[in-house]
């Protein structure tokens, strides 16, 4: 019996501080996630002061604005974290709000700390160049969600998060970037089902 409860502390003890499993809830991640498929987070590196890269998959919690489904009864919260005029119609949003949501999302992170971003046909463009990789993207077909040519500079200690599925995903462009303390580990590899079984 001990060393079942040993076992079963161990196992929290990893979950909690180093993997954790997640499964996918929505289309947003497209082609390179499908809903329903469930991948395995790196907590140990965002809690030893790792910070994500361009690239990773991460899971985080957004912000409060982001999620209908924390917001008190009546109250209604900006999508942006910031409030016209200080936010232009052809620029992505450039901050979050103050609060956190409870739920978690998974998004590519696309632009750091410092970078000066803009959206071109769906497309991050990061200090004058696209952001390229040996992931696929599912194109923008167009319309204001697609283009923000104007750019905006990502805050210190900050991520801009979108989804592979850039027609379909609830991202960065609409209610801002990220914190870096929101940050909950990036999606390494996926177990489920077995014909998607691999690395990220």
């Amino acid at each position: 019996m001990l060393t079942v409860a040993i076992a079963i502390s161990l196992a929290l003890a990893v979950q909690s501080w180093a993997v954790k499993p997640y499964q996918i809830p929505s289309p947003s991640m497209e082609p390179t996630l499908d809903v329903g498929q469930r991948v395995l987070v790196n907590r140990f590196s965002t809690r030893a002061g790792g910070d994500p890269e361009i690239g990773d998959v991460t899971v985080f919690h957004p912000p409060l604005n982001a999620n209908p489904e924390e917001w008190e009864a009546g109250v209604e919260l900006p999508r942006c974290g910031i409030q016209a005029p200080e936010r232009l119609p052809d620029q992505a949003c450039p901050r979050p709000g103050d609060e956190r949501a409870d739920k978690t999302f998974i998004k590519r992170v696309v632009a750091g700390p410092g970078d000066r971003l803009r959206i071109v046909a769906g497309v991050p463009v990061v200090n004058g160049d696209p952001v390229e990789g040996d992931w696929q993207t599912i194109p923008c077909g167009g319309g204001g969600s697609c283009d923000y040519p104007r750019a905006i500079t990502i805050p210190r200690d900050h991520y801009f998060m979108m989804g592979d599925n850039r027609p379909g995903s609830d991202d960065s462009r609409f209610w801002g970037p990220v914190p870096r303390d929101w940050i909950i580990g990036q999606a390494f590899a996926t177990y489920w089902p077995p014909q998607r079984v691999g690395s990220l």
